[in-house]
């Protein structure tokens, strides 16, 4: 009898069942090896058991065909290592991660990529904490820091100097345990630039000496100073230095009408911190202050303005615009009853 093969639908379980029951059929026909099942007729066992046992038959003769599947496992490009001795100092630690450079970069060179970033880990060993049990466990912290690398690159040189700049200023309470690095991988950069656009000579140097600037100045005080959006004089914030090429200001090549109007403009050069001054209001005004004194012959003013009423940080000023008689312009605000110098005008 003719026995017809499941639909597509049919489930893995189902297949097995529907082996095993061929497998039984074979056993009671009196076949009990693959060589006595690779004898029989191919249309013959296919009229009598079906398209799984056709299958089956070309699979014991050597006639099916098994893809192989290639599955690449993730490759993770880390060194880590465990100290025998916990270390107080240094040199054990920057003598591993320069052996960890050696290790990564080789093998990153191997398969034609660079880091992009480095992920450096630290253990650190704490005093032993006492359990309920009276017996001292083992309590560890973990520090991590992350190195973006302004140019990806393989320079065993260059990202052990990054490392190593970085090193010079840590500090921990607690000995170290156990240290490693992983590096992010990617494709060498290729980038072509405009006719007037440029890139820097020299990435790594200058991602070193920001890294030297922000360890003598701290983080808040390097970067890039970026205007805060209110209407305060001279309120800006500092975010950190980006090497990216941006895309340029200006769309289409037209000029902003500030650039067009440039020579007729007049620059405000700040102090700061601004200077405290004294205004003597009399039959005429006279302004004194260590940066700049004199007779005032013109002015113009008050310009009032305030911001941040609803919070804490509110804040109001007067402006002035003032000319003395030795012909400087001078920028002057009062706030509380003080009187101070912002700039002059150039």
């Amino acid at each position: 009898m003719k026995r017809s093969s499941g639909s597509n639908s049919t489930t893995a379980k189902d297949r097995e069942a529907r082996i095993q029951q061929i497998l039984a059929i074979l056993h009671k026909w009196g076949i009990h090896t693959l060589g006595q099942f690779a004898a029989l007729d191919k249309e013959q066992v296919g009229a009598r058991l079906g398209s799984e046992a056709v299958q089956m038959w070309e699979r014991a003769n050597g006639q099916s065909n098994r893809l192989l599947k290639l599955v690449r496992p993730p490759e993770s490009f880390e060194d880590s290592f465990e100290f025998e001795n916990e270390i107080e100092t240094a040199e054990p630690l920057l003598f591993m991660l320069r052996r960890f450079l050696e290790q990564l970069s080789l093998r990153l060179s191997a398969i034609y990529l660079v880091a992009k970033e480095l992920t450096l880990r630290i253990t650190f060993a704490n005093p032993p904490a006492v359990r309920r049990d009276g017996f001292a466990g083992t309590n560890k912290q973990h520090y991590e820091r992350a190195f973006k690398i302004p140019q990806p690159t393989n320079d065993i040189d260059l990202l052990f100097r990054m490392l190593h700049t970085h090193l010079e200023n840590f500090k921990s309470k607690h000995p170290i345990t156990a240290v490693s690095l992983e590096a992010q991988p990617t494709k060498p950069p290729k980038q072509q630039f405009g006719l007037f656009e440029t890139t820097l000579r020299n990435p790594h140097q200058l991602s070193e000496t920001l890294a030297r600037l922000t360890a003598l100045l701290g983080a808040d005080r390097v970067g890039t100073p970026v205007l805060e959006e209110t209407h305060r004089p001279d309120a800006f914030r500092m975010e950190p230095f980006s090497w990216h090429a941006s895309e340029s200001a200006v769309p289409g090549g037209e000029l902003p009408d500030a650039l067009r109007t440039a020579h007729t403009t007049t620059a405000l050069r700040r102090f700061r911190p601004v200077a405290s001054a004294s205004v003597f209001i009399s039959e005429n005004w006279h302004l004194q202050s260590e940066k700049i004194r004199g007779k005032v012959v013109d002015q113009r003013g008050p310009y009032l303005i305030s911001g941040n009423w609803w919070d804490e940080k509110s804040w109001e000023r007067a402006e002035w615009d003032l000319q003395l008689e030795n012909g400087s312009l001078v920028r002057a605000h009062k706030s509380q009853g003080t009187w101070k110098i912002d700039g002059v005008y150039d």
